[in-house]
């Protein structure tokens, strides 16, 4: 009996050693670490409904947009139509999306225009409204010869269109704030862009038969504030202008403001407005447009204005992001050149030229 009790007692202590080897045996293997799932950056993650790139400290974030023979967006791209080259090396594009960021943009409007084209413009602005979305953000900013920062930027649409209907466009160039006289430099409300001293505005500058106003400053003051919204928004910057610009009234030439744009990862959408438009004297609209990975447009009445700006915020809504970490190019050099292309023929693709390896787009 005892025996019995002793051979009983010695199973049910090894019962759950037999069953716990039984259980093991029905599981499946473990996946080997070569097939195990990979977290890489091709899948675009999202918040709110927003696309969200990647951290990873080198990626070199390109957006592009791609439009027909007719003008029109072609949004049906996959990521293996697209190739992508660095200085002429191509290069491997490790995210794709072709989801909506918000955006982040500056409407830099010509305070400098005649009365008849500044009262066009006044007009049109609040149409500007009609092409965000409740996750973009808006500063409403004027130049002349010197720069005149909005408030803040705003998010509510209300908010914004009371903004814009309060823009008030000057039937003559304003003069300079009282008592600036030791920096000479693009100026926020008197103020240097790019230090705390005083400016000396282009206010000050008189040059006959020349026109003073800073159009390339202002665009470098614009990228001042739109340079550190971060690289999850489409920063932008639509230039209302009639393309006029005082070379000798800038205190940065077009390289300087250019290289700013591009380390920022900036896009300059101009649309060129007034008399000018006959005759097409933009060429600092569309270079900016050009070299940025933006585009021009022109228009002389409020209506056209108003369509163009609509044709604008689509542009910048529909376009691809892709990414890619640089390799193959030689990393020695500052500036390194950016070329897009797709596989579908007959199309148009703007994007950027190139960027600064010295800061890489934020």
């Amino acid at each position: 009996m005892k025996s019995l009790r002793k051979t009983i007692l010695i199973a049910a202590a090894h019962f759950p050693a037999i069953l716990g080897a039984r259980l093991a045996a029905q599981q499946p293997p473990p996946l080997p670490a070569e097939t195990a799932p990979q977290q890489g950056p091709q899948t675009p993650q999202k918040a709110e409904g927003q696309a969200r790139i990647p951290v990873i400290v080198n990626l070199v974030v390109v957006p592009v947009i791609v439009k027909d023979g007719a003008g029109r967006i072609v949004p049906d791209l996959r990521k293996d139509e697209f190739r992508i080259f660095e200085d002429k090396a191509e290069q491997r594009i490790s995210y794709f999306s072709a989801e909506a960021f918000p955006i982040s943009m500056v409407v830099l409007i010509d305070n400098d225009l005649k009365s008849r084209d500044a009262k066009q413009v006044a007009d049109s602005l609040r149409a500007i409204v009609a092409g965000l979305s409740a996750s973009d953000e808006v500063q409403v900013c004027r130049f002349d010869q010197f720069f005149h920062a909005g408030k803040d930027f705003i998010s509510d649409q209300d908010k914004l269109l009371v903004e814009l209907k309060r823009t008030h466009l000057d039937d003559s160039p304003s003069v300079a704030p009282p008592g600036a006289a030791i920096n000479n430099g693009p100026s926020i409300n008197g103020h240097s862009a790019t230090s705390d001293a005083p400016n000396i505005t282009g206010a000050m500058i008189n040059i006959k038969g020349q026109s003073t106003k800073a159009l390339d400053d202002a665009v470098y003051a614009a990228a001042q504030l739109l340079k550190d919204r971060g690289r999850d928004r489409r920063k932008m910057i639509l230039l209302i202008s009639d393309g006029i610009n005082g070379k000798k009234s800038n205190v940065n030439d077009y390289a300087t403001v250019r290289n700013e744009l591009l380390r920022s990862n900036i896009a300059v959408y101009g649309v060129g407005v007034g008399s000018a438009v006959f005759d097409r004297r933009f060429e600092r609209l569309a270079k900016y447009a050009h070299d940025t990975g933006g585009d021009v447009y022109y228009g002389m009445k409020s209506r056209a204005m108003e369509e163009l700006y609509s044709r604008v915020t689509e542009e910048a809504r529909n376009q691809y992001t892709l990414a890619y970490a640089p390799s193959g190019s030689d990393r020695g050099t500052d500036y390194h050149e950016i070329e897009v292309r797709v596989k579908r023929e007959g199309l148009t693709i703007l994007a950027r030229e190139g960027y600064f390896s010295g800061g890489v787009p934020r």
